[in-house]
């Protein structure tokens, strides 16, 4: 056997060439017996051996570096609201907490009812720190409303907290506590992350202070619709109440997002959790910083989703885009050329896929910019640049104008965000008027808010218009209502 062969088992042939020498292997079975073992032990450690050498496709991240350098500039933050108890009458049939309690007690209204009372009510969330000075960056969820806030660092160190700036339309807020040499953390770019890339969340899930999760990016640019003006960071990274307000890390040990909110049926994570985008974040916390206003773009349209049934009418290859349904008059889409029934398939060269994505694309748009905008009219593609406006205050939700459900004998209206807040939802219209008909005989009543139809969760009044208008006719349809703070399922049949 040559030298290159034995040397990666020289101890295994120094103890045959040791048996063959006390003799032991004398006779040729043995021998080739022996042979036979170690070149199948060869064979086997050097598939090991070669195996061991090759460089991985994708190495498992360590996340420690991330948290010694940056992990003390994540803070806990409390705060302290109050919030108005409606009292209970004395002869009340059922108990404030029972799920028909809303129900029956506008029947038993009456002047023995106990008088309201306020409330103290304490929220736990996270933030981080951006400066030495003491700004911290956190959801304006976790502090909106608070009377008392109180920051928390790793080092045990309490601050009180004063809100410099709170925008309820990016879900961001720039707080400030009095300290000097305070750690910070660095600021990545949201617009360079890709799907799949690893991603750290720092902060107090249930109140479990600097816990620390991963996770990987599962979108980018995902649309919700309560919040329509931010392009969401999509991931599986283990989120949960108290986590909100808190970083969300890159590799590199940069901010590129605020984690802000998960979709739940138990309250508890489910693998679906979205952040703020800091690029988003940022421009509401410049703002903030210098004092001013934060200015969204308007387009000044309301619009709807293409359905399959739609894009065959429209001439559609496929059901993508926004419709217009209306334009405000003399805004900047009407005074650019847009009309009803052109359907946006791109703005400033960017695809709209769905009627979600457009809000963002416009509303972090500078105003005064001129910004192309592809559309099919009639079967024919165009596109039209438009000077984007600047969004007008109050103004009402696209798509928020009272509407009249024929089928259903009724009519809806939008829901402002103060009400959304008081009935603790996020999305919803309000019933307000019903005539005889299938909706009454399910026992809808005015005042009542439709928060989903036929699986369909319910945004807009133009969006249920629109789904009332395509349901089949001699069908039970479920619909999710909600009265004061309980919300139940009632079924609708339409002619």
């Amino acid at each position: 056997m040559t030298h290159s062969r034995r040397r990666p088992y020289a101890a295994l042939y120094d103890f045959i060439d040791e048996e063959i020498d006390m003799g032991h292997l004398k006779d040729r079975p043995h021998r080739r017996r022996w042979e036979t073992v170690v070149l199948a032990a060869g064979f086997v450690g050097g598939t090991a051996w070669q195996a061991a050498a090759a460089q991985p496709l994708v190495g498992l991240p360590d996340f420690t570096p991330i948290i010694q350098h940056y992990g003390a500039a994540v803070v806990n933050i409390s705060s302290t609201s109050t919030k108005t108890v409606h009292g209970a009458l004395p002869t009340d049939p059922v108990p404030p907490n029972s799920p028909f309690y809303p129900f029956f007690r506008r029947f038993f209204s009456g002047p023995n009812t106990a008088p309201s009372q306020k409330e103290k009510v304490e929220s736990l969330g996270s933030g981080f720190i951006i400066s030495h000075s003491g700004y911290i960056v956190t959801a304006a969820h976790v502090v909106r409303g608070a009377s008392h806030i109180v920051v928390g660092l790793s080092n045990h160190h309490v601050y009180k907290a004063k809100i410099v700036g709170l925008s309820v339309r990016y879900d961001t807020a720039l707080l400030k506590i009095k300290g000097h040499d305070l750690p910070t953390v660095p600021l990545g770019n949201s617009n360079q992350l890709q799907v799949g890339q690893w991603l750290l969340a720092v902060g107090a899930p249930f109140g479990f202070y600097n816990t620390v999760t991963q996770g990987v990016v599962s979108a980018i640019n995902r649309p919700l619709s309560d919040d329509e003006y931010i392009p969401f960071i999509q991931s599986d990274v283990p989120i949960n109440p108290g986590n909100s307000g808190g970083p969300l890390f890159n590799m590199e040990g940069q901010v590129v997002g605020i984690n802000d909110q998960i979709y739940t049926s138990n309250g508890g994570y489910m693998g679906l959790s979205f952040s703020i985008p800091i690029n988003t974040a940022m421009r509401a916390v410049h703002a903030f910083e210098h004092h001013q206003a934060i200015r969204f773009g308007w387009l000044g349209v309301d619009v709807q989703g293409v359905s399959s049934e739609m894009a065959r009418a429209m001439r559609l290859k496929e059901p993508v885009g926004a419709l217009i349904a209306s334009l405000a008059h003399d805004g900047p889409a009407a005074k650019a050329g847009l009309k009803p029934g052109d359907v946006i398939m791109t703005y400033d060269n960017k695809p709209v896929y769905s009627v979600g994505q457009l809000p963002p694309l416009v509303g972090n748009t500078s105003p005064g910019t001129r910004v192309p905008v592809g559309i099919m009219r009639n079967g024919h593609p165009l596109t039209i640049d438009v000077r984007i406006g600047t969004l007008p205050k109050n103004l009402r939700h696209p798509g928020s104008h009272n509407v009249t459900l024929s089928r259903m004998h009724m009519e809806v209206g939008p829901l402002t965000h103060e009400a959304l807040s008081d009935m603790d939802i996020h999305h919803g219209v309000v019933v307000l008027t019903v005539e005889p008909g299938p909706a009454e005989n399910a026992g809808i009543a005015p005042g009542m808010v439709i928060q989903e139809l036929n699986g369909v969760a319910i945004t807009s009044p133009s969006q249920i218009a629109h789904l009332v208008a395509n349901l089949p006719a001699h069908t039970p349809i479920p619909v999710l209502v909600r009265r004061g703070k309980e919300s139940a399922y009632v079924v609708v049949t339409l002619p």
